[in-house]
């Protein structure tokens, strides 16, 4: 059984000493033409794209590649490396780049990556209410936010509050706890997340 969490917190604040990722706000529709622009400049940066299957007005069916979170995309830069950013086509602002410095972990970025790569994440509004849980192991370790039931299965609805972005990803029922509970007794609360993954809540 798969559980859904919503995630708060990330992006960190602070002195960037070394390259960093950071996300970057671009024009409408523009998150594959930057990309392109990224690579011929030779910034690296990652696009998370997610696969939707769509049906056409003819019938015809295909499977399209949208961006995870549009008008965004991440570069990772160090300092003084911010103009190059801003001079690229369809790029309207780096966020968190000024002088507060807010980037996004590289274990987040992983985290993306592998999640896309086994097609286990889709965007999903953001949650503000909910139980709250703790994944304990993976690539999402330590990552807290907020249990919702979805008929027999369960996801984890991961937040990057800097952007005010969602996603949903599946993960196993015994790798998720109650926060604020110890560890002392694992079972009970796997008992306890069970419980509330079968309260009637407002579906994701």
């Amino acid at each position: 059984m798969s559980a859904i969490v919503d995630s708060r917190g990330f992006g960190f604040s602070g002195p960037v000493t070394a390259r960093a990722w950071f996300a970057v706000f671009t024009a409408p529709r523009h998150e594959k033409r930057v990309e392109e622009h990224f690579r011929v400049r030779e910034i690296e940066s990652f696009l998370p794209l997610y696969r939707m299957r769509r049906q056409w007005k003819d019938g015809s069916k295909g499977m399209l590649q949208l961006p995870l979170f549009p008008n965004y995309i991440f570069a990772r830069i160090g300092c003084g490396e911010r103009l190059p950013v801003l001079a690229v086509p369809g790029v309207i602002s780096i966020v968190g780049g000024g002088r507060d410095n807010m980037f996004v972990p590289d274990s987040y970025i992983h985290f993306l990556q592998i999640g896309l790569r086994q097609g286990k994440i889709e965007p999903h509004p953001c949650l503000t209410s909910g139980t709250n849980v703790r994944i304990r192991s993976g690539a999402m370790a330590g990552m807290e936010g907020i249990l919702l039931r979805r008929k027999n299965d369960c996801r984890v609805v991961l937040t990057l509050e800097l952007i005010m972005k969602s996603v949903k990803v599946e993960v196993n029922l015994d790798d998720i706890e109650p926060v604020g509970r110890t560890a002392s007794d694992h079972s009970s609360q796997v008992e306890d997340v069970a419980r509330f993954s079968n309260e009637p809540i407002s579906a994701a």
